[in-house]
C-alpha cells in the first residue's frame, strides 16, 4: 500500500501527547496518527490486521504451559519462548514475522533460534532441522502441496509461512494455523531430544505429530 507525505496543522500539546503514546507503543508518530485515523474512518490497515493475528496467537499460546509470549519487538513480529529439557537448559525462541503485503503466497516467516555455544547441542539441532526438512518435504510431496521455503543455519531454522490453499483466509484462520504449526514443531523437537537425538527412535512420533497437524489444521502453511 502506497504512502504519501501530507501537511497537517496540529496543536503542539496534541503532538506531544501523540509522541508519548507512540513511544510507549514502540511505534512512530506518523504510524500512530495513521492508525488513529484509520480506526476513526473504519479502515483496516496492514498493521491492524497483524495486530489482530498476534493478539489471537497470544491468546492461543497463553493456554499452553510450555510457552511464554514475549513483549513484541515490533508491530510486525511476535516472539514466543519455550524451554527445552536438556542438560544445558537451552531456551527455544520462536519469532513470527508478518509482512505488510504478501510476497506471492508468502505472508510471513518463522525463525526458530537457540542461544547456545555448546557444540554438541548445535550439532543435534542441525541434525534435527535436517530431519525435519526432509520429513516436511516428504509429506508435502505426498499431498501435492507446494514446497515450502526453509533455510538451516547454525542454531537457527528459518521457514516461510505460505498458505497452501489459494482461497482467502481470515486473521483468525491465520493465527490458528501459525499457532498449530509452532505447537507441532515444538512437540517434535522435544521428542527428538527426549530420544537423545536418535532419529530412528524420534521419527515415528515426529511423523505422527505432523500427520495430526495436517489432518486437524484447515489452513496449512
Amino acid at each position: 500500500m502506497n504512502k504519501s507525505v501530507y501537511s497537517l496543522v496540529l496543536m503542539d500539546n496534541v503532538v506531544s501527547e501523540v509522541d508519548k503514546l507512540a513511544y510507549e507503543m514502540g511505534t512512530s508518530r506518523s504510524n500512530l496518527i495513521n492508525q488513529i485515523l484509520a480506526e476513526y474512518v473504519r479502515y483496516t490497515t496492514p498493521e491492524m490486521r497483524m495486530r489482530a493475528v498476534f493478539d489471537e496467537m497470544e491468546r492461543l499460546m497463553q493456554g499452553v504451559d510450555t510457552f511464554q509470549v514475549q513483549p513484541q519487538p515490533s508491530e510486525a513480529m511476535l516472539t514466543i519462548r519455550s524451554a527445552l529439557r536438556y542438560k544445558y537448559k537451552p531456551t527455544i525462541r520462536y519469532s513470527v514475522e508478518l509482512y505488510r503485503s504478501s510476497r506471492g503466497r508468502t505472508v510471513g516467516a518463522l525463525k526458530v533460534a537457540f542461544r547456545t555455544q555448546s557444540r554438541p547441542l548445535l550439532e543435534m539441532l542441525t541434525a534435527f532441522f535436517g530431519l525435519w526438512t526432509r520429513l516436511e518435504a516428504h509429506y508435502r510431496e505426498q499431498l501435492r502441496l507446494p514446497a515450502c521455503e526453509s533455510r538451516i543455519e547454525e542454531g537457527r531454522f528459518l521457514r516461510a509461512f505460505a498458505p497452501a490453499q489459494e482461497s482467502a483466509f481470515t486473521e483468525q484462520q491465520l493465527a490458528d494455523a501459525m499457532s498449530a504449526y509452532i505447537r507441532m514443531f515444538d512437540g517434535a523437537i522435544k521428542s527428538y531430544f527426549a530420544a537423545g537425538g536418535e532419529q530412528a527412535a524420534a521419527l515415528p512420533q515426529m511423523e505422527n505429530s505432523y500427520r495430526n497437524y495436517i489432518q486437524s489444521t484447515p489452513l496449512l502453511l
